[in-house]
């Protein structure tokens, strides 16, 4: 890479693109262009620490908008593209999938013909020095059984709601042009992510601020179905990796290798709230079954074992540490979540359309 090497990062405002701005301005070398529209979920206070910095450039936008990616894209000739930008809630696009449709694959297509245009252009050297990363989830991958293998490098794709469906759909268009026209591209697939700055729809989240508020907490069907945790520091840091050190072609699996029901999760959510701000209930006591999500997966798991040798990742921070780290992060940052709450999400459940 050259010596100021410069990434255009799509999302970058959203719970996993601000980590991922945080960390290549706070741990790297590299300068960031950060375009978002700025929907609902996006956090510009997640950008807080990097707004001085001359290596952080924010831009407001959209990324069907060809004309302003392209313009970025001459403007600031970045040797690499991260783009996280997505519609990500399941919940949400059940009651309503199109939106889900329009940004999550057509804004890859968009995005996509930018790229390949702007790539198509480059010096020998620079185009194969490029980095097309398409961050996806594990989602796509389907459901498993209770005793089934975790995902891995060779797990065919079965999405199974319309947000993986849709983010599927991305990753197919980026493997396409991949093959087509030879775009430098990468896919990345990783597990549930959780830590701070994450909008308040997300279990976690929710669970926190429901119980510091005496709230009830709802759990879907039983609580039985298991997800594999991954801290979004962790995350991040591996996302980052696969910049510098992913290879064109690459998939590269991020996972916590931590699973929990999620009623373990809320069982753990709870002690933490008792023991940082006792009640007078136990929390465990606000936990309601609730009817279970439409064509709600039963279980995630992922096997990492693969980005340990292609990039020389693994998680460091394990879920128990982490999930202490998460809940007092919002006890302390009730300036952030409050106004949410008071303005743009009540804390209502979604997905029952």
């Amino acid at each position: 890479m050259s010596q100021a090497p410069t990434v255009l990062v799509t999302g970058g405002a959203g719970f996993i693109g601000s980590a991922v701005v945080r960390h290549l301005i706070g741990e790297t070398g590299w300068s960031v262009v950060n375009l978002d529209r700025l929907s609902y979920a996006a956090s510009p206070a997640a950008l807080f620490e990097v707004k001085e910095s001359p290596r952080h450039r924010f831009v407001h936008g959209d990324i069907r908008d060809r004309d302003l990616v392209s313009s970025l894209l001459a403007e600031h000739r970045p040797c690499a593209v991260l783009h996280l930008a997505a519609e990500t809630h399941v919940d949400r696009s059940i009651d309503g999938p199109e939106a889900f449709m329009e940004h999550n694959l057509m804004g890859s297509f968009h995005l996509l013909e930018a790229v390949r245009a702007y790539w198509s252009k480059l010096s020998g050297a620079e185009a194969a020095q490029f980095r097309y990363v398409q961050v996806s989830t594990d989602e796509v991958f389907g459901s498993l059984g209770p005793d089934d293998a975790a995902f891995n490098l060779d797990t065919q794709y079965q999405p199974r709601s319309p947000y993986s469906a849709s983010k599927a759909g991305g990753d197919h268009l980026a493997r396409a042009w991949a093959h087509t026209w030879g775009l430098p591209v990468m896919v990345t697939n990783c597990t549930n992510n959780y830590g701070p700055y994450q909008f308040p729809e997300k279990l976690i989240p929710l669970m926190i601020l429901r119980g510091l508020r005496g709230e009830p907490l709802p759990v879907y069907g039983t609580g039985a179905n298991r997800r594999d945790w991954l801290h979004v520091e962790d995350h991040a840091r591996g996302l980052c990796l696969a910049l510098e050190r992913g290879q064109p072609g690459g998939t590269y699996l991020f996972g916590g290798g931590t699973e929990c029901s999620n009623l373990e999760v809320v069982d753990a959510i709870c002690r933490i709230l008792d023991r940082l701000k006792p009640a007078d209930r136990p929390r465990r006591d606000l936990i309601q079954m609730v009817a279970d999500r439409p064509g709600h997966d039963f279980r995630y798991a992922m096997d990492a074992s693969s980005t340990l040798d292609g990039l020389g990742w693994s998680p460091a921070i394990g879920f128990d540490e982490g999930i202490a780290r998460t809940v007092q992060w919002y006890l302390d940052h009730c300036d952030w979540w409050e106004p949410i709450l008071a303005s743009r999400y009540d804390g209502s459940r979604l997905g029952l359309g």
